[in-house]
């Protein structure tokens, strides 16, 4: 029984981490100081920030490889049922939060022009396909339909369109699918980075997650698990920059290459927390990340519906939002450390939530 707890020990940090920085770098107080590491690459190349999101996938991945064992026993109409009421509550909530705060200027603001695609909604996408796919396969199957998919991504991508930002695939298809007025606009055009064709190869970042939980959990915690997660890491991560040549490394387009260097990275991630925590047992760091781990939904949805709060709220001829990262940040300690503290506010702010949760015993699941 320790063990399985250990095993969620190093999922709930792994993701504690990532929803950390994903809080962190989704609100600099001001995005023209900001340190270059918490900012996405422009257009091709690849930050810090970029590893955020795939990495969310790769431990949605993680979780599934516990989960799916109970669904399957469930039969396929149960299982059916417990997926799709996943999909869409986790699409739904993804929605309602491009849509908040519902009203403008004291009108309900209009559907036609709220978002359609984006974060959640990706998440809620690739585990409903990841589910689908893993519940029916076999792990070498898995692998190969993997493997076909970044492939035909890459031709898609290729024979469709051109890989800049006013003339790729993905443009293209949201573009005739949903029409502009709900995409995303923060590249300056209509272009969704979580546009519905780079979908399809993000689901490969959640079943590279699913096969190292499963195989984490065949083999054991220990040297040979921890060297051979390290290997498989950098097999991924050389064959994500070899790929790189052909295919440039762009979170925006999601790219094949992108997907490989971010699962490698993740897989070098995980197996030092598996040697940290279940091996050497030094979990005297560990509660701060466990806090956003447990409460991983509700935490991030909180973050961004108290930044968008803070934005909505007129002061002085623009937002809260920028009332407090100039005035009480980054008047004090400057552009960029002014701009990072804010962030690091907005951050603890969500974990002094999650922290009084977890001491209630509040854990909010879909």
């Amino acid at each position: 029984m320790s063990k399985l707890k250990n095993r969620y020990l190093s999922l709930d940090v792994f993701r504690g981490l990532d929803v950390a920085l994903m809080i962190i770098v989704n609100s600099p107080g001001n995005g023209k100081t900001t340190f270059s590491p918490l900012l996405h690459a422009e257009w091709n190349g690849f930050t810090l920030t970029d590893l955020v999101f795939p990495t969310f996938l790769f431990v949605v991945g993680n979780s599934m490889s516990f989960s799916m064992k109970k669904y399957e026993e469930m039969g396929n109409s149960a299982f059916f049922k417990k997926i799709l009421k996943r999909f869409a509550i986790i699409f739904l909530l993804g929605f309602l939060m491009y849509w908040y705060p519902f009203f403008e200027n004291g009108q309900l603001k209009p559907l036609a022009e709220t978002r359609i695609f984006g974060v959640l909604q990706r998440i809620a996408l690739c585990y409903l396909f990841a589910s689908i796919l893993l519940h029916y396969v076999k792990t070498k199957t898995a692998i190969i339909l993997s493997i076909a998919a970044l492939v035909l991504y890459h031709i898609i991508l290729i024979a469709f369109g051109d890989l800049t930002l006013t003339g790729n695939a993905v443009l293209k298809l949201d573009t005739w699918l949903i029409g502009p007025n709900h995409m995303y606009h923060g590249e300056g055009i209509a272009f969704d980075p979580e546009g519905l064709l780079s979908t399809l190869p993000a689901i490969v970042n959640v079943v590279a997650g699913y096969l190292t939980g499963k195989f984490i959990q065949k083999n054991g915690q220990n040297f040979e698990t921890v060297a051979k997660l390290m290997m498989m890491g950098f097999i991924l991560v050389f064959a994500g920059l070899a790929w790189d040549l052909l295919l440039p490394i762009n979170k925006k387009l999601w790219t094949s290459s992108f997907v490989l260097l971010t699962s490698g990275i993740d897989l070098f991630a995980i197996a030092i927390l598996v040697y940290l925590l279940d091996m050497k047992k030094t979990k005297g760091w560990s509660y701060f990340f466990e806090v956003f781990g447990k409460n991983t939904l509700f935490i991030y949805l909180l973050s961004e519906i108290f930044v968008i709060s803070l934005f909505s709220i007129p002061v002085e001829g623009g937002s809260l939002y920028r009332w407090i990262s100039d005035n009480i940040f980054i008047s004090v300690a400057g552009g960029y450390m002014g701009s990072l503290l804010f962030a690091l506010w907005i951050m603890f702010t969500c974990w002094a939530v999650g922290y009084f949760m977890d001491k209630k015993g509040i854990y909010v699941k879909v």
